[in-house]
C-alpha cells in the first residue's frame, strides 16, 4: 500500500456516534446519566473528534454480546451510515468480545470510554514518566481485550485509540506485550525512587510541600500560574495538563512552600489510570496540606467533589489538613455561591482577582501556623535564636533580667521538624 494512500487515511478525521446505556443499576443509583454523557461529549471534543449524534439506550442490564442489544446495534449502524460517521464511542467499559462484535457489525472503530480517556492521556503526557505511565496503562487495559481488537488494530489512519504503543506493538503476541509491561514497571518503578529521594530532601531541608487536586477543568493551572508566576497551558478543556508541575510559592509573610499541580480527577477516573498514576497522586499524599480546587460554575458541582474526595480516600490521604477553593466565582449565580459553606478551611476565589490570591495565602498560612508562643531563652543559649527563626515569624521579644522572651508564631509543620529544642523553653 502507498504511503500517500496511507497519509491520505490518516488525515480523515474521527466522526463518531456517541452511545451510553442506561441499565437498572444506573437508575437505582441516584447519578444522572445524562451528566457522564455530556462529560463524554467534552472528552470527544478534547480528542478532536466530531460528534455527530448521540444515542442513548435504555436496558435492564448490558447485553453480553451486543452490549446495547442486537436490535439496537442495527439502529446503530443506521444512524452510523446516514451521518458518515467512523467511530462509535460508548460511554461504558467494553469486554473484547463486545467489542469484536460490534465492529463486525458496524464496520467502524468501536472506542469505550476508558480507552478515550487513555487516548487523551497519551496526547497530553509530555514528560518521560507520564508517556511510562500513559502505554503501561494503555497495555494493561488491552492485554485481556486483544481478541477483540482485530478489525481496530488493523486500521489504518491513527487516530483515537490507536494512540500511545501504537499498532505494531499491540499486534505481537501476549508474551511480548507482558514483557513490555514488566519493563515498563521497571522503569517506573526507577522513576518513582526518584520522587521519593526528591520527597525525603525536602522533607530534611523542611520545605512545607501544599498539593493542588480537583476534578479536570476546575482552574488548578489557572490558580498555579496566577499564584507562582509559572507558564502552565492552560485551556478550557479536559485534562489541558497532565503531568505534575511544581512550583516554589512565596506566602504573604515571606516565607517560601512548595506548589505542585496534580493530574485532574474525572467521574470513572479508569482504574488502570489511577493505577499508573499513583507515583505522581502520591505527591497529595506527601502533601502537608491540600488546596481541593472546585469548580463552583459547575452544574455537577457536587458530583465533582464528590469524586475527589473519593479519589483521595483511595489513595488514603482524606485525613489531611485541606482548604477548599471555590473557584470561578465570577461565572457563578450570586444566589448559588451564597449557598457554599463559609468560614474556616473555605474560600470563594476567583484564581484572576489579586485579593482573592492574596486571601488564599494568608489562609495557608494559618493552615499552616500553630498560633503564637511564648519562648524563654537564657541569655547564654543564642544557639536556640536560630531554632526559633526556623519555626516560625519571631513578633516580639523583650529582656527579662538574664532572659529573652520571645513571641512567635509558630509554623506547625516547622515546629514539628525543628521544635524540640525549643519545647523545654516554652512558657
Amino acid at each position: 500500500m502507498s504511503n500517500s494512500l496511507h497519509e491520505t487515511k490518516q488525515n480523515i478525521p474521527d466522526v463518531a456516534v456517541l452511545v451510553s446505556l442506561v441499565t437498572l443499576e444506573v437508575k437505582r443509583s441516584g447519578i444522572d446519566p445524562s451528566y457522564s454523557l455530556d462529560e463524554l461529549v467534552q472528552l470527544a471534543e478534547t480528542a478532536g473528534v466530531e460528534v455527530a449524534e448521540i444515542m442513548v439506550q435504555n436496558k435492564d442490564k448490558p447485553d453480553f454480546r451486543w452490549f446495547i442489544g442486537k436490535g439496537k446495534v442495527k439502529e446503530l449502524r443506521t444512524i452510523i451510515e446516514e451521518k458518515g460517521a467512523n467511530t462509535a464511542i460508548f460511554d461504558q467499559e467494553l469486554s473484547g468480545a463486545q467489542v469484536r462484535n460490534l465492529e463486525q457489525q458496524l464496520d467502524v472503530k468501536i472506542i469505550d470510554r476508558t480507552q478515550l480517556i487513555l487516548d487523551i492521556f497519551a496526547q497530553r503526557a509530555k514528560t518521560r514518566e507520564g508517556i511510562i505511565q500513559v502505554e503501561l496503562a494503555q497495555l494493561t487495559y488491552l492485554l485481556p481485550r486483544l481478541s477483540g481488537q482485530g478489525v481496530n488494530l488493523s486500521r489504518l489512519g491513527g487516530g483515537i485509540g490507536t494512540r500511545g504503543p501504537g499498532e505494531s506493538k499491540l499486534e505481537t503476541d501476549r508474551r511480548h506485550i507482558r514483557r513490555r509491561i514488566a519493563e515498563l514497571k521497571r522503569q517506573l518503578s526507577e522513576v518513582t525512587r526518584h520522587r521519593k529521594l526528591h520527597r525525603a530532601r525536602r522533607k530534611e531541608t523542611g520545605v512545607v510541600q501544599i498539593a493542588l487536586v480537583g476534578y479536570t477543568n476546575a482552574g488548578k493551572s489557572t490558580l498555579l500560574n496566577a499564584l507562582t508566576a509559572a507558564d502552565v497551558y492552560v485551556e478550557n478543556q479536559l485534562f489541558a495538563t497532565l503531568d505534575p508541575t511544581t512550583r516554589i510559592w512565596e506566602l504573604a509573610n515571606g516565607k517560601e512552600v512548595v506548589l505542585t499541580d496534580t493530574v485532574g480527577f474525572i467521574q470513572n477516573l479508569p482504574h488502570d489510570l489511577v493505577a499508573a498514576f499513583r507515583a505522581t497522586l502520591e505527591e497529595a499524599g506527601e502533601a502537608d496540606l491540600i488546596l481541593h480546587i472546585v469548580d463552583v460554575a459547575s452544574s455537577m458541582r457536587d458530583e465533582q467533589m464528590a469524586v475527589v474526595e473519593a479519589i483521595l480516600h483511595d489513595l488514603g490521604v482524606e485525613g489531611k489538613p485541606q482548604i477548599v477553593l471555590f473557584n470561578k466565582k465570577d461565572l457563578c449565580e450570586p444566589e448559588r455561591l451564597e449557598m457554599l459553606p463559609s468560614g474556616d478551611g473555605y474560600l470563594k476565589i476567583s484564581a484572576f482577582d489579586p485579593d482573592d490570591l492574596n486571601r488564599v495565602s494568608v489562609a495557608v498560612q494559618k493552615q499552616l501556623s500553630g498560633g503564637t508562643r511564648m519562648f524563654r531563652i537564657p541569655a547564654e543559649r543564642g544557639d536556640l535564636t536560630a531554632a526559633l527563626y526556623r519555626i516560625g515569624n519571631v513578633v516580639k521579644q523583650q529582656l527579662d533580667d538574664n532572659d529573652m522572651i520571645y513571641e512567635v508564631v509558630v509554623n506547625e509543620v516547622d515546629f514539628d521538624k525543628y521544635g524540640y529544642v525549643l519545647t523545654p523553653f516554652g512558657e
